[in-house]
């Protein structure tokens, strides 16, 4: 069965190690094979991997378009684990996302390190509402 994907005016989409990028108007595709198939909005580059969920998810972005994960198998259980020792509730979520790589469902491990980078968002979210509401705290007194 094919993978539809409808591609907005401009969108590019990666398949293999190649980038398509639609042309002005709206396209559906219907994408055969197995070759990695990633959407931009879902393409994590060097730059934007500023946090370490987000350098995780590049690890894992990379083991799935290289279709390899001996390459990026030790820098990403160091990233993780690096991960999970600050944060060891994200435990769950790094199982998880270990376990698809070590199944070889790198598809899936790359959803599961999209809730990995929502799950820190939610941190620096909730830390930064905290900080605020200290700051209006000692205002008030």
């Amino acid at each position: 069965m094919a993978l539809k994907v409808e591609l907005k005016p401009g969108e590019k989409l990666l398949v293999g190690q190649c980038i398509i990028t639609n042309s002005d108007q709206r396209s559906r595709l219907f994408i055969e094979g197995t070759a990695p198939v990633l959407r931009e909005k879902d393409i994590m580059t060097l730059e934007a991997a500023d946090t370490p969920a987000k350098r995780v998810y590049l690890a894992v972005q990379l083991m799935y378009i290289d279709e390899d994960i001996t390459t990026l198998r030790a820098q990403y259980f160091s990233l993780i684990n690096d991960f999970v020792a600050a944060v060891p509730s994200t435990l769950s979520i790094a199982d998880h996302i270990n376990n698809c790589i070590l199944t070889g469902d790198l598809y899936k491990a790359l959803k599961a390190a999209r809730e990995l980078i929502q799950y820190e968002q939610d941190l620096f979210d909730h830390a930064a509402s905290r900080r605020s509401s200290l700051s209006t705290d000692r205002q008030d007194d």
